[in-house]
């Protein structure tokens, strides 16, 4: 822990569990070096302050109802926040701003979803760095928006799907980090206010490193003009447990110690993805022809119609016997640090997909909308540590559980998996890339 610098940095995180997680493990980085952190939450969502007795919290009334807190349109619940915390937001930094008996506020760090905080920051003459909670090479996707609606890329036809992005190879059209649940125009501008208002702010910070995509930094650094931080893998400075909105179920490590070494697949998708029933009957029917023995995670709700297991194929949860385990939630990280653990089949939402890199963990990629489909594509044909399942049908996922876990495809993606897992530790350690990266933020974030 350094000294303490005399500033306080203001946290706002976008509440949902994804985002939450990653800006709680960034103020515990920034706190270690020497920084008080005030976190500013909305109640929706909100993490346990008690987890965090090094924090400073403060929450705002966001004025969701419970059927826009609901809605499935994650589009159009990010544009409602934008709208309805922007007089909050303001009335509580400037309150905090007033406050003599506190630390003078060096700067605010918000999400990039939280694009309305720009201006928020800019009336109350505060710096402003945005935190993005995905990766480089999907912000400079969103950056190149309006190139691909020029180039006739966007709005998405039918016929265009498996095109090549020569723009952003190796990006297929159907890559793109796109919704299918809102209107395209909608979707375009919300990117197009995310990406102008980090333009605008000063500066970037990214939970990456530069081994693992250092051309897209190169590219954000040359799109933005503003300072553009890689201090990632955060959670492997400080893991972020503590935060996570759902009870973790510890019995699934107890059952993983039971099984032999990188045997057991780990299948979850995430907080916020959703399957259809007759996807889920695909998923239940893969895992069980495949033999392998299986972990996996089904989130209450996240099976569209059922609340959590009716939906499951007559028979199936008594045959499980020990071979597979079921949870509501999980903890991930020691999961996939676990030495049972041969492949993680996920929605490669940016940070289990980081977490599985960290961990050498191989991966069985399923995307489901934004972000997701760019990060698979680079786990399967860049970075080499995963295959994407193309389709979601029981015969393809037998064969490719079975081609990750027991054959001479899955040795040589587990051998590169290790190589990067390597790299995404070395660049913690003093001299490593992240390290750096680290001591210049600290040098902006104190600079006037």
């Amino acid at each position: 822990m350094e000294q303490r610098k005399g500033q306080r940095l203001v946290l706002f995180p976008f509440p949902f569990q994804g985002h939450i997680n990653p800006i709680i493990q960034l103020g515990n980085i920034l706190h270690s070096k020497g920084f008080s952190i005030t976190i500013i939450c909305t109640n929706f969502n909100s993490p346990n302050p008690s987890n965090y007795p090094d924090f400073d919290f403060h929450f705002i009334n966001e004025n969701l109802s419970e059927d826009e807190k609901c809605n499935p349109n994650i589009v159009a619940l990010i544009q409602l926040i934008n709208v309805r915390c922007a007089q909050p937001l303001r009335d509580c930094l400037a309150e905090l701003l007033s406050n003599v008996s506190k630390e003078p506020i060096a700067c605010l760090i918000s999400d990039f979803a939280c694009h309305f905080t720009q201006a928020v920051a800019d009336e109350l003459k505060l710096k402003r760095i945005v935190m993005r909670t995905g990766g480089a090479t999907s912000s400079s996707a969103y950056a190149a928006f309006p190139l691909l609606r020029e180039k006739g890329y966007l709005p998405l036809q039918d016929s265009q799907l498996e095109k090549l992005v020569v723009e952003l190879a190796p990006l297929r059209v159907k890559d793109l980090p796109l919704h299918d649940s809102c209107a395209p125009d909608e979707y375009y501008q919300l990117v197009d206010d995310m990406v102008n208002m980090t333009r605008t702010s000063s500066g970037f910070i990214l939970n990456s490193f530069e081994d693992l995509e250092q051309p897209a930094l190169a590219t954000l650094r040359q799109e933005f003009g503003i300072p553009v931080f890689p201090i990632g893998p955060f959670h492997k400075r400080f893991p972020a447990s503590l935060s996570s909105l759902l009870t973790q179920d510890q019995s699934c490590i107890s059952w993983l110690d039971k099984q032999g070494p990188r045997s057991v697949v780990y299948v979850s998708f995430g907080s916020l993805t959703a399957v259809y029933e007759m996807e889920l009957l695909e998923i239940a029917w893969g895992l069980t022809n495949s033999k392998q023995p299986f972990l996996w995670v089904v989130r209450p709700g996240s099976t569209i119609n059922s609340d959590w297991l009716e939906a499951m194929p007559k028979g199936f949860l008594e045959a499980l016997d020990e071979r597979g385990c079921i949870v509501m939630w999980a903890p991930q990280q020691e999961v996939l640090a676990h030495p049972a653990i041969g492949a993680f089949w996920t929605h490669n939402g940016w940070n289990s997909t980081l977490e599985s890199i960290c961990e050498g963990v191989p991966m069985i990629c399923m995307p489901f909308f934004m972000d997701q489909r760019v990060n698979a594509r680079y786990v399967t044909e860049v970075w080499g540590v995963g295959v994407q399942l193309e389709k979601r049908e029981r015969g393809m996922i037998e064969r490719v559980i079975k081609g990750v876990m027991m054959e001479e495809e899955g040795e040589e993606i587990r051998g590169r998996a290790l190589i990067l897992k390597e790299k995404a530790t070395q660049c913690l350690h003093e001299g490593g890339s992240s390290y750096q990266s680290l001591d210049s933020l600290v040098s902006h974030i104190s600079s006037p």
